[in-house]
């Protein structure tokens, strides 16, 4: 298959691509790594009448952490870069954590860091680890900026509160407090996979109690999902076997909406659902006892 005719552009500096964008609108898209839109466009899923690829421009590539202490991570950053930054390993452990996740390492080459995110795929590691880690995600256009949280961002199946003239420029991660852990797990057919259910935690204690929990899932509904009542269910309890049992019951019943398909049926991604948040609520919690 080839793509439907386009018009290209190629920009190098960012006021370029917002001036594109203004002015055309919901006929455009924006080409980052191009692993999800390239495919799309040539079996003529998506046929933009104008391609503006990102590649060329400076400065959205950034991995640095600000004086506040918080790590912003450009969306044009390589997914290998990410996955292979000190910075990262040291300020986002949960991110570094999920890297390797993500497709194989021939796509992480290419594939970035925001265009991830901006894809929106129900299906995908960084949206579900965005929620987990209250990233905030900063959007530009000519009109101005915008900063939303990721529980904002996310709005439906590969949906998003992007506009038709913004991209997605930055990803701020707020430092993760004192004895917090982190952990992440996913179950697929093959690694590189899509995965049947994945799963996200980061555990906060005081002593042996939970002062504050966030479970994250990717590949149950339509896009990334909170289990809040699951990690409402922590907070305030000692994090015993019965407690993480109960909050993965939660979860699994009463939390999620999965939908069955060729490769999973329901009751599947339920039970996964739970023994995934098991193996993520405990293990981060083990990381933050130390």
């Amino acid at each position: 298959m080839k793509p439907a005719p386009f018009q290209y552009h190629a920009p190098s500096r960012l006021e370029e691509v917002l001036k594109l964008l203004a002015a055309h609108g919901d006929e455009a898209k924006v080409l980052a790594g191009g692993q999800s839109l390239v495919p799309t466009m040539n079996f003529r899923l998506a046929q933009p009448a104008v391609l503006i690829d990102l590649n060329r421009v400076e400065g959205l590539d950034g991995i640095r952490e600000d004086d506040d202490g918080r790590l912003r991570i450009g969306a044009m950053a390589r997914q290998r870069a990410v996955e292979r930054s000190p910075l990262v390993a040291e300020r986002a452990p949960l991110v570094h954590e999920t890297m390797p996740y993500i497709a194989h390492p021939q796509i992480r080459n290419r594939g970035t860091f925001g265009g991830s995110i901006a894809h929106a795929d129900p299906a995908a590691e960084l949206p579900a680890v965005m929620l987990a880690l209250r990233a905030q995600l900063l959007l530009r256009s000519r009109r101005g900026e915008r900063r939303l949280t990721a529980s904002e961002f996310f709005t439906g199946l590969f949906e998003t509160a992007l506009e038709p003239d913004e991209i997605l420029a930055e990803v701020v991660l707020p430092s993760l407090p004192p004895a917090t852990g982190w952990a992440f797990a996913e179950v697929s057919r093959r690694h590189g996979d899509y995965a049947l259910v994945g799963a996200a935690a980061v555990v906060t204690l005081d002593g042996d109690v939970c002062t504050d929990a966030r479970l994250t899932f990717l590949s149950v509904g339509e896009g990334p999902t909170e289990a809040a009542q699951a990690a409402a269910g922590l907070r305030g309890q000692n994090l015993t076997e019965a407690t993480v049992t109960a909050a993965a019951e939660t979860a699994a019943n009463v939390d999620i909406d999965p939908p069955s398909d060729i490769h999973a049926s329901e009751a599947y991604r339920r039970h996964l659902a739970g023994v995934l948040t098991k193996q993520v609520v405990n293990a981060a919690a083990k990381r933050a006892r130390a």
